[in-house]
């Protein structure tokens, strides 16, 4: 795992500035603490800082082919073993025992067919010396980030982080109306804007090629398709989820550093382990609680530790970890909303005093519907197709606008957002279903100019492009395909990634391998979601491992008690907010509206937390340091 930077002249071949390139990629260098190298040739310059996993001592880059080809590489890839033997069949001499040669020399010899080859997660920069190309790349799923942003005169730079970009000195930092309104609603910047006006990140599964004298190309070379394809019994899926599992752990424990395994409560990471054990055996776990008993999950996890026999390491995620938030906000190139990005922080923290790769349970949720959304958003489009948008806007809008006076409704209505979800089309619905704040509150946040300069934009347009008009008869693959193109990579990898780059670890999620993926999409969706039972396939694969008490105990989530952290006397994040003067001279924000919210919610009458959370994580960025 690692860092990257580049620039490269778009309209010749002129002098690259060095200093800049060694500022960017000096701001990396927590992603590469064992070592740094540059590439420099007329037109280009590329930098790299290295996390050493595999082939310690060989695999240094920026890596250059036989041929004079030039790569930077962020990821793993994890079928490399077997592209090396391809390679070596087809004349081809490596020289090392690392992915990176494999990567360098596959992407010469096929161009950029290999991508399909890949099997990792990844983020790279390719130049090619013979066209005066530069390609970038980025995984399937959107696990490792890549940024890129155009100078007025004619560079581009990308890096793995947005901060490297501006360390360069070379591009504004002004900041992107829209994004900013896509934070408040969503509690990050979706792909592929980023905070900044003049800089973009590179959606997952796309490559980018330049080169002088020719405009920015953008191909996307996957995405993923839900549809039933086969005819597997439950019983014969069942069987397959637990094989597919194994597998995908086990090529992903492939690692010269020392390796182990985040461990929640929940049964995706318990999951994870349980496979680690029957390949391995010899486990270290690492996990968070609070000291919050409705949010901590100590108790499941030591269990799962002792039955497995791991080396187990806890720590406990006091509500005093206020100093916490500058920390988290200084480790994400944007703000960052959700506030289990500080607990992940600490686990992360706590996972590279012991080991260099964790494995991870991300993905879970969305690849087999764990969501406690879905169900909702399911029993709700069951509403939507009994009458038309425009007789549901006519009913439901207005009783969504005066409720809670509805005492008449049935019960299934006696809720706003319910209410207010049947008037909407299914991609504004799900969306409302995704956001942190509702869309009236997301903007009776920003400053009345704000709002004036965005015009009609809406940040709930946002689903409706990723996914259009797809999936009619199954709401449940559209709503995953939605969070697989948007809220995974913007929001949870985001969250993993900049938390444990921050501490130089390096964190791997097994269910994320894209052919378990591929596969999970041709299941039915009632193997998935049924009668309200999120993962269900999963779960009774891992039964004969896990046991049924602990796969059907109640979700509880990874998320800090908000709620009540903001009603404190003391340690009071509101405390700070209140004397700051960052957020009020934005011109991002309605200070009246921040102060009533805060008023409300510290005496009691209303629940403002995931607001007030949103402007202090808001208010944190934009206190970071200058890069």
């Amino acid at each position: 795992m690692c860092g990257i930077a580049g620039i490269v002249d778009l309209k010749a071949a002129r002098e690259i500035n060095r200093d800049a390139l060694l500022r960017m990629t000096n701001a990396l260098r927590h992603r590469g603490p064992d070592g740094e190298g540059f590439f420099f040739a007329p037109g280009v310059g590329l930098g790299h800082r290295r996390l050493a996993i595999i082939d310690r001592e060989g695999g240094a880059q920026p890596f250059h082919t036989q041929s004079g080809n030039v790569l930077s590489f962020n990821g793993e890839i994890y079928n490399f073993h077997k592209l090396s033997r391809e390679l070596s069949t087809s004349g081809i001499t490596l020289k090392t025992r690392s992915d990176t040669e494999v990567l360098a020399e596959g992407w010469s010899k096929s161009g950029n067919e290999f991508v399909h080859a890949l099997r990792g997660m990844f983020a790279f920069s390719f130049w090619d010396a013979n066209t005066q190309r530069l390609t970038l790349a980025r995984d399937r799923l959107g696990e490792k980030p890549l940024y890129y942003g155009e100078t007025e005169d004619g560079f581009l730079l990308f890096a793995s982080e947005a901060t490297a970009i501006l360390a360069s000195g070379l591009i504004s930092t002004e900041l992107n109306p829209k994004a900013i309104a896509d934070y408040f609603y969503y509690g990050y910047v979706p792909d592929p804007k980023s905070i900044y006006r003049d800089i973009k990140k590179l959606p997952p599964a796309h490559l980018l090629t330049a080169g002088p004298s020719k405009p920015l190309s953008l191909e996307r070379y996957w995405r993923p398709v839900f549809a039933t394809s086969n005819d597997l019994s439950f019983e014969d899926a069942t069987e397959m989820m637990r094989i597919r599992l194994d597998e995908a752990v086990s090529v992903q424990m492939v690692s010269d550093a020392p390796l182990g395994a985040f461990l929640s409560g929940g049964v995706d990471s318990a999951g994870v382990v349980a496979s680690m054990h029957e390949a391995w055996g010899k486990l270290t776990t690492c996990t968070i609680g609070f000291d919050e008993q409705s949010h901590d999950e100590r108790d499941f996890a030591r269990e799962l530790a002792k039955k497995y026999g791991a080396d187990h390491h806890e720590h406990v995620a006091s509500l005093d970890a206020l100093y916490l938030i500058d920390k988290v906000a200084n480790a994400y190139d944007e703000p960052f909303a959700d506030s289990s990005a500080l607990p992940t922080f600490m686990v992360a923290k706590l996972a590279r005093q012991h080991v260099t790769v964790a494995l991870s349970g991300d993905g879970g949720d969305e690849i087999f519907a764990g969501y406690r959304r879905y169900p909702f958003f399911l029993a709700e489009e069951k509403m939507r197709r009994t009458a038309p948008l425009f007789l549901r806007q006519a009913v439901f809008g207005p009783a969504g606008a005066v409720y809670p006076k509805l005492d008449w409704a049935p019960r299934p209505l006696r809720f706003k957002t319910t209410l207010q979800a049947l008037a909407k089309s299914r991609a504004e619905a799900y969306a409302a279903a995704a956001a942190i704040n509702l869309p009236e509150r997301a903007r009776a946040i920003m400053h009345p100019d704000l709002c004036n300069e965005l015009g009609g934009y809406r940040p709930q347009s946002i689903i409706a492009d990723a996914v259009q008009d797809t999936y009619a008869h199954e709401p449940l693959f559209f709503a995953q395909h939605a969070d697989l193109m948007t809220w995974l990579p913007g929001r949870m990898l985001t969250k993993v990634d900049r938390a444990s780059m921050a501490h130089s670890l390096e964190v791997r999620p097994p269910l994320l391998d894209h052919k378990l993926v591929e596969w999970a999409a041709t299941l039915p969706a009632n193997f998935k979601l049924n009668k309200g039972e999120g993962k269900r396939v999963l779960k009774h694969a891992l039964e004969p491992r896990l046991g049924n008490l602990f796969l059907n105990r109640p979700k509880q989530g990874f998320a800090l008690p908000l709620k009540d952290w903001l009603r404190r006397i003391e340690n009071n994040p509101l405390d700070r907010l209140e004397t700051s003067s960052a957020w009020r001279e934005s011109g991002a924000i309605n200070e009246q509206t921040v102060a009533n919210m805060m008023r409300a919610h510290r005496r009691g009458a209303s629940d403002c937390a995931q607001e007030l959370w949103s402007v202090i994580m808001f208010d944190a960025f934009l206190r970071k340091p200058a890069p």
